[in-house]
């Protein structure tokens, strides 16, 4: 009764509404750009983390996302056979691969996305199934990569079309995270876009003391601003998911 009194007041919500939403695990699987960072003194964010914020806690996100890993890097880690092993009936299980997947400099991370990186997402797909959960996909984010004469250079839309493919074809929710954030980025424009990137000054981190310009991974802001597109895609689709969004703002 306590805890329903808690999500009444908190959330919003009458005690009836509380009492009948069903505990449910999101498993976030993807790359840095989603990856939980835990040296909060340093201003970089995965938009995985940012998620639970708008999220009611009945719904427990498990972040399995991790710092340059790909399709092919996740799996010989033996990083998707652990969350295999803590997979429950009715979890779900969100994608997301295409930044390292791209580095053909690397054999240990490349997977090409028109063979490859679609095999690996096929059979994730059918191993989270085979478990009783739903897996989606979602493509990767934008980088901030404008041309010269101001328009967004979208180098990861062979992915972003591939995983979308995957989708169609295996019957699974897809949310083009790729589109929101190139369109986002590109209406904001080259300047007004660079808050939501890693911008270090120089001699203010240890680590970087000449500064840094990172123009892939996402600040407090961006990775709010990520988290905020699946949200409202949750909501824009009637997902079940969406039964547990309680704000789209943060």
């Amino acid at each position: 009764m306590k805890y329903l009194l808690l999500l009444s007041f908190y959330f919003g919500l009458t005690q009836a509404q509380a009492a009948e939403i069903t505990p449910v695990k999101l498993h976030l699987v993807g790359d840095s750009t989603m990856s939980d960072k835990p040296n909060l003194a340093y201003p970089e964010r995965g938009w995985g983390q940012l998620l639970p914020q708008f999220l009611l806690p009945q719904l427990t996100v498990v972040n399995h996302a991790a710092n340059g890993r790909s399709t092919k890097r996740f799996l010989d880690e033996g990083r998707w056979q652990l969350l295999l092993s803590e997979l429950g009936n009715g979890d779900y299980v969100l994608i997301q691969f295409g930044h390292n997947d791209s580095k053909q400099s690397d054999p240990a991370r490349y997977a090409a996305f028109d063979s490859d990186y679609q095999t690996f997402l096929t059979q994730f797909i059918a191993d989270v199934r085979s478990r009783g959960a739903t897996p989606m996909l979602a493509s990767s984010i934008c980088r901030r990569n404008f041309a010269a004469d101001g328009s967004l250079k979208r180098d990861l839309a062979d992915y972003a079309n591939a995983a979308a493919k995957v989708a169609r074809e295996a019957k699974v929710s897809f949310f083009d995270l790729q589109q929101h954030s190139c369109d986002f980025w590109q209406q904001l424009g080259k300047d007004a876009s660079q808050p939501y990137f890693i911008q270090v000054p120089a001699g203010l981190y240890q680590k970087f003391p000449d500064g840094k310009v990172d123009n892939t991974h996402l600040t407090l802001q961006g990775a709010g601003k990520i988290a905020q597109f699946f949200v409202q895609d949750l909501k824009l689709r009637q997902h079940p998911l969406a039964n547990y969004v309680y704000r789209e703002l943060l």
